[in-house]
């Protein structure tokens, strides 16, 4: 059983300018991702803009991905929706391709209470076999529902196959809080890019970044650090990645993520309507203030 660690990078899609899915282009971003050393890949997500895309959509980037990662990543596809009947057939659709797991996001839009959380990550992980991986994601901020400590011990403990948790806001409190949920077998991996550091230092395995999904090697410089005990080079390229995380407006309007690779040689499409595109005079400013950072990267690594 494979687990979420590391710089995890949370993809964008690449549109075409009618709004498809180009899976060329996905093939060429999973490439990119991995030859600069993450280690691993969540398509599909909030970054993913997967609120816009049809379940057949959905299928193809995840079994584009699968194949193209080909076993050298490990690969979690994020399967939450509106409807939980979709969430069933992706999420059985990602194991039948071969994905290491899967991420699910909390139910979206209408409050939920925790009787009907518990309800829904049960209903879901006993749909599937007890050794395929499931992460829960919490994303109060875009979701409107937040994973309590109570509700998600409840959770864990009847499911085997729930083994950690995406959480996307920063609040260290309840972080150290998940990180208890079942002694040492119930993983942490943190989502605000800025906090990639202090997250390691909390005892989560990793973050899920998208941020990374454009700028891969200061996450990546971070992670190797902090494993080789250097905490000062780790602090050194936190400083860099916060710096791009500022730039790239923290994932606010992925246009940013997509211009940003444009930049870097790497056409990952447009935004799919109703996002539009930044205005050229925001991508030349975006170009400069890049062009500065890059120097920084360079110099220091």
């Amino acid at each position: 059983m494979k687990k979420l660690y590391g710089v995890t990078t949370a993809m964008v899609t690449p549109f075409d300018e009618n709004g498809s899915v180009n899976l060329e282009k996905v093939a060429q971003l999973t490439e990119f991702l991995i030859g600069k050393g993450v280690h691993c890949l969540y398509p599909l997500g909030t970054t993913g803009e997967m609120i816009k895309l049809t379940i057949e959509e959905r299928k193809a980037i995840a079994e584009t991905v699968v194949k193209t990662a080909n076993k050298r990543v490990t690969v979690y596809i994020h399967v939450g929706d509106v409807h939980v009947e979709n969430i069933l057939e992706l999420a059985w659709h990602a194991h039948e391709i071969g994905a290491d797991g899967i991420g699910v996001v909390t139910p979206i839009y209408f409050g939920v209470n925790e009787r009907e959380m518990e309800n829904f990550y049960v209903r879901i992980a006993n749909s599937l076999p007890e050794n395929f991986p499931i992460y829960l994601y919490s994303i109060p901020q875009c979701a409107s529902n937040e994973l309590g400590i109570e509700v998600t011990r409840k959770i864990v403990a009847q499911c085997k196959n729930i083994i950690g948790i995406k959480f996307s806001y920063p609040d260290f409190t309840l972080t150290s809080q998940y990180l208890n949920v079942n002694n040492d077998n119930f993983d942490v991996v943190f989502g605000p890019d800025h906090l990639f550091l202090p997250a390691l230092a909390l005892g989560c395995t990793g973050t899920v970044s998208g941020v990374s999904g454009v700028y891969p090697e200061p996450f990546v410089a971070i992670y190797n650090a902090y494993q080789e005990g250097d905490i000062e080079k780790a602090r050194k390229y936190q400083k860099i990645a916060t710096k791009y995380c500022d730039v790239l407006k923290n994932g606010s309007n992925m246009s940013y993520f997509k211009e940003a690779l444009k930049i870097r040689g790497l056409d990952a499409g447009v935004m799919k309507k109703p996002h539009l595109d930044i205005e050229l005079d925001e991508i030349e400013k975006l170009k400069a203030a890049l062009q500065d950072l890059d120097k920084e990267l360079s110099v220091n690594s």
